[in-house]
Parts: structure tokens; sequence; C-alpha cells
């Protein structure tokens, strides 16, 4: 068994369309495949780890274990990836807006409640919706709302204009509001950023405010257990603080893995969970191939100083909890399978696994590997030696 695993989420990498992804209109559907097909990037590392096999349908020799997962709850969103893997399968999808926006009785109590007005409340890109109005928002103090194809509401402000610590109380307003069941959203987001009209950036200072799981995670009886559970990244928000014992947040991906090392050179027991989310929010959204595909070339030149920190009693697990394919239609997430990348330097063979019927099986895995209870999945342990 092993002391220590890092289960890193390569946030949007998905490796091909669903069984089901005809129902989510996402057919024809490879985020990195298609990448690598329009930019002839190279990654040597995550090749070795076995990425390229399962795109490419190839058996070439791998340093480690390989296989895909195959979402079983119903949906294509950050909050129902992460839950299914830690055990959490999601039947009913979370709520969303897309169409009209939020209900007028919703938007009129955020005003009230918040004292500030609110503009948007559409559906859009948060890059594309600050350029648009963060003017007025400059000038009026109004606070910018707008969703997704995710069900999210999101709330951006100018730093200077409303301070970090008003914005948060009043996704936290938000967050209580929309715990009404009509307008139960996965996620508040604020979304602050800085800059001048025509040069708006956002800052890492987002902050995510999601429902509590329904039921425990491996996370809560990872804990249960005093067992460490390390966030990385957006983790800890997603899973909003439920079962983590220490949240670390980031700037981006290259912070992400570099704090990823650092935790490698600590003493503990237990999980760390990473999540390295710029591939999803800053260019598969987007729709920013070259940006992808040079951030997953950032990733894998880092492929080798994550594995050179391991110690021989460690487990490395690379995975994805949904696909977001920067050459497809629109903005949104693509209902694909999932890589499942795995090493250990205890491994004495490698090569590939049967598919994983569930993201959940990776919860399964770790929950065996610590002795604890898993709601729900498989465990893989016992096909890797």
């Amino acid at each position: 068994m092993f002391k220590r695993i890092f289960l890193v989420v390569m946030d949007s990498v998905g490796i091909g369309e669903a069984y089901d992804a005809s129902k989510f209109d996402d057919l024809g559907t490879n985020t990195v495949k298609n990448i690598l097909q329009k930019t002839n990037v190279q990654l040597p590392n995550l090749k070795k780890l076995g990425l390229h096999n399962l795109i490419y349908h190839v058996n070439d020799e791998t340093t480690g274990y390989y296989t895909r997962a195959v979402e079983e709850s119903n949906g294509k969103d950050t909050l129902t990836g992460h839950l299914e893997m830690m055990g959490i399968i999601t039947n009913i999808p979370f709520k969303t807006f897309l169409n009209n926006g939020f209900p007028d009785e919703l938007i009129k109590q955020l005003e009230q409640k918040s004292g500030r007005k609110v503009i948007g409340n559409i559906a859009a890109s948060g890059t594309e919706i600050i350029e648009q109005l963060g003017e007025e928002h400059m000038k009026t103090g109004s606070i910018i709302v707008y969703t997704s194809a995710d069900s999210v509401l999101q709330i951006a402000a100018h730093e200077d204009i409303v301070p970090l610590d008003e914005l948060y109380e009043i996704c936290q307003i938000a967050r209580d509001i929309t715990l009404k069941e009509e307008w139960k959203v996965g996620r508040v987001i604020a979304r602050p950023f800085v800059g001048n009209p025509g040069n708006f950036t956002r800052t890492p200072n987002r902050h995510d405010y999601a429902l509590d799981p329904v039921n425990k995670t491996v996370l809560d009886y990872l804990k249960d257990n005093n067992l460490e559970v390390i966030s990385i990244g957006k983790i800890s928000d997603v899973f909003n603080n439920c079962g983590i014992t220490k949240s670390i947040k980031t700037k981006d991906n290259i912070d992400g893995i570099n704090k990823i090392i650092d935790i490698q050179k600590e003493k503990f027991k237990g999980l760390c969970f990473a999540n390295l989310n710029d591939f999803d929010s800053k260019y598969g959204h987007r729709r920013d191939v070259i940006g992808y595909s040079n951030a997953l070339k950032e990733l894998d030149d880092r492929i080798p100083d994550i594995i050179n920190n391991l110690l021989f009693d460690d487990l490395l697990i690379l995975t994805a909890d949904h696909g977001n394919d920067p050459t497809y239609k629109g903005t949104d997430h693509t209902r694909e399978n999932i890589p499942v990348l795995i090493y250990s330097k205890k491994l004495i063979k490698n090569g590939q696994i049967e598919v994983l019927n569930s993201f959940s099986d990776i919860g399964a895995s770790i929950a065996y590997n610590f002795n604890v209870i898993s709601p729900s999945g498989t465990s893989f342990l016992n096909k890797i030696k």
C-alpha cells in the first residue's frame, strides 16, 4: 500500500467523446487529440505515462499504468466530476440558467441584500462580459452577474470598486439566496478583476461557494480517520471545505505544480488533491487552442520534477474532471472520457488496465489504500503491481 497519494486533476483534459456524448450535443469532441492534431505539440512525458496510448488506441511501452474513466453522473461540469471522483453520483443535474439569466425575484433579493445594483444577468464568457460591462461597473458600482452552461452564478467586480471582502460577502449572500430549491445552482463564484477599460484582467482572487456534498465523500472518511487531505488550487472550494485538512490556493498552473512539489517535500500520510485549472478557465472556455497547447506543454515539462520528488511508497494519479475541447463549437464543457495515468516507483509492471466505469473508481482506490469507506466505485489497486 501507499503512504501518500497525489491526485492531480488536469481540469478539462478530456480524451474523447463519452458513449452518451450525443445527449449533450458533443459528438466528435476529443480535447487532447484535437489539440495535438492542430498544433503538433510534443508531450513526451505524458506520452510515457500512457496519454497517447489512450488517444490513439495503441499499446506503446509506458512507465506506469493507464486507463480511461467513464462519467456515471448526469452532467459535465466541475462540481459533478469532482464529486463523482470522491464517491457522490449526481443523477439529477444541477440547475442552470443559460437561456434567460436568473429570475427577477432572485436578482431583486441580491440587490436589496447587497446594496448594489446588478448589471448583466446573461450567459456569457467571463472575460468578454467584463470587457462589455466593466466600464459601466466602474462608473456606477453595479456588480456584474452572469452565468454559463454550468450551474453557476458568477459575480465580477473591479477590486478598486468593490473591495475583495465586500465581493466575498456579496457572494455569500448570493449563495444563501440560491439555497432556495428552484434557484439552487452548484456554485456561486467571485470573479474579481483589475485594470482599465480595454485592458481588464481577472485576478487570482477567485473564490467559489459550492454546495456541501449531499453525503460524506472519500475526503471526509480520510479526515475522520486522521489522515491528511491537502487541497491545492480550487479543490477546497469545490468541496466547500468538507473533508479538507489543509487548503493551499494557487495563482495559475505553474504555481499549482510548484505547490505540489512543495508538498511532496513535506512529511504526511494521506492524500494531496490538486486541481490545475488554467486548461479549463483560461483556454478551454475561450477556445484558445494555442494557449491550451502551451499549457499542456508546461505541465509535460514539469512531469519529471513531480516524479523525481515522489517517494518510493507514493502513488501519483493524473486525471481530469470533464472535457473542454477548444476546437469545438460554443464555449461549454464537453462530455468526454477522462484519462487516468497511474505511476509509482514501487510498481514493477506497467500497461493498460480495463476501463473504469465511473470516476468514483478513483476515489474508491484511494479509500481502499487507506482502509476507509468509499460511498461508491470499485478500486483498481488490485490491477496494478
